[in-house]
């Protein structure tokens, strides 16, 4: 007896321990499942960020990440499904219907005198149909225009990735032109402080008066006020870099490019003749007016009949007795030919087809309006390139010739020849030069992006 107690007792101290010892274990397995995901989480989100952002790198991102492309994508997929469910038609149509009725009152006719009641109180029913669709005006058009419609929604994602990829480059360019300007502003900062010191010291010595390094003082707070203003500009054009690549907002964008591989893809063959036909533009209008084509076929099919085969089998059970309703089956079917012929619709066929075919027309003079578009883009395009291109030239130039001038101008001056006014103006003009250099450079780039675009020469 004592030992069963024991065994009770020792039963249930072991329980608490077991429900303890269960609670630890599932504690960690969750702190391990979190971990987990949090390591998960953590990984995902390097992953989405770049090591280095080249424009290329940049494009490319952005085409992948930027919701308006990825829902030109998902607009792909619902197209593709949805001729897809156009096409099923065509296919044979199965159906299976159940019914189970339970009759109160039963109707009650009167033949020859006398009040009959006809049918019986239970009655169920199942019946497999079957339909083939032999021709019909609206299969017909899916068939024939499934190709041209999956076209189109590739070609809107396409032109949607064109558009991407000309504003990231342009952002692009923007953030570098800014960030070319705070690096000159540094190095001009460095140059002029460096200038104040030794008027600072000769002004001390009483070899020259205060206007020096009280001039230099001027100049070096206008660097850092110009410095600071375009520290915070840059800002927000990396925030507008950002939100047209789709990168995160906590990410940094550690831009990477290389001055010199840039000024070798200035160069562009300017005697190209612009063809529209390579544009996206007129691919879709093309793809347009393939499906108006149809479109008109469509409304004239109208006139056509519409013929199809159906056939059923049905499943008659009828009882007064409940328990006894599925014993005896009345089965009947049947096959059909169904001919559909439309003989007077108020003139709504040929208002149809009239207005089917003024839409082609007017598809036709969207392609004409394209034409002339196209000729009027690249002709401008053409333009601010050439100017742009004969600015930078004229611009890189300048910048050696900027450099040299305060070069002796400074030494000049180092020597007692020259006043510091004339250091302080050769200074103006090398950082202005090296200033307008880096934005004519990347001007000259912006600018061939428009010509590439307007050839049609920008695909993805």
């Amino acid at each position: 007896m004592r030992d069963k107690q024991d065994k009770k007792i020792s039963f249930a101290l072991k329980q608490p321990f077991k429900r303890s010892l269960l609670a630890t274990a599932a504690v960690v397995f969750a702190s391990m499942l979190f971990a987990s995901q949090a390591a998960n989480a953590q990984t995902a989100s390097q992953d989405s960020l770049l090591s280095e952002v080249t424009l290329k790198a940049a494009v490319s991102y952005a085409i992948k990440n930027q919701p308006r492309v990825q829902q030109a994508l998902l607009d792909e997929a619902i197209t593709e499904s949805n001729v897809r469910s156009k096409l099923a038609d065509w296919y044979p149509q199965v159906n299976f219907g159940y019914s189970l009725q339970h009759n109160f009152l039963l109707q009650t006719s009167v033949i020859g005198g006398n009040a009959i009641k006809l049918g019986v109180d239970n009655t169920s029913g199942a019946q497999f149909t079957a339909s083939q669709a032999i021709f019909n005006r609206d299969v017909l058009l899916a068939r024939r225009t499934k190709g041209d419609v999956i076209l189109q929604s590739r070609q809107n994602t396409e032109s949607n990735k064109i558009d991407l990829a000309v504003n990231v480059t342009k952002a692009f360019y923007d953030v570098l032109a800014t960030t070319q300007q705070i690096k000159v502003a540094s190095e001009n900062i460095v140059r002029v402080e460096r200038s104040l010191k030794d008027a600072t010291a000769q002004y001390n010595a009483g070899i020259t008066d205060k206007i020096d390094y009280k001039r230099a003082t001027i100049t070096l707070n206008n660097l850092k006020a110009s410095k600071k203003s375009n520290e915070e500009l840059v800002k927000a054009k990396i925030e507008y870099l950002k939100s047209l690549m789709a990168y995160p907002e906590s990410g940094t964008l550690n831009i990477v490019y290389d001055s010199a591989s840039m000024e070798g893809e200035i160069i562009l063959d300017t005697l190209q003749a612009p063809d529209y036909k390579s544009r996206i533009e007129y691919k879709i209008l093309e793809t347009q007016q393939n499906l108006l084509k149809a479109n008109v076929a469509y409304n004239k099919w109208a006139y056509l009949p519409s013929v199809s085969v159906n056939g059923a089998y049905n499943f008659n059970f009828q009882n007064n007795d409940f328990g006894k309703l599925y014993n005896t089956n009345y089965p009947n079917s049947f096959a059909a030919l169904t001919l559909a012929v439309p003989i007077f619709q108020g003139g709504k066929r040929k208002a149809n087809i009239k207005t089917a075919e003024l839409q082609l027309n007017r598809n036709n003079y969207d392609i004409l309006a394209l034409k002339n578009t196209v000729n009027a883009q690249y002709s401008q395009a053409l333009a601010v390139y050439q100017s742009s291109l004969e600015n930078y030239l004229a611009l890189k130039q300048n910048v050696a010739l900027a450099q040299e001038v305060y070069d002796v101008i400074n030494l000049q001056y180092r020597n007692g020849i020259k006043t510091y006014l004339e250091v302080i103006t050769a200074e103006t003009d090398l950082r202005t030069s090296q200033i307008n250099y880096f934005n004519s450079l990347y001007q000259v780039l912006a600018s061939k992006t428009d010509v590439l675009k307007a050839l049609g020469q920008i695909t993805y």
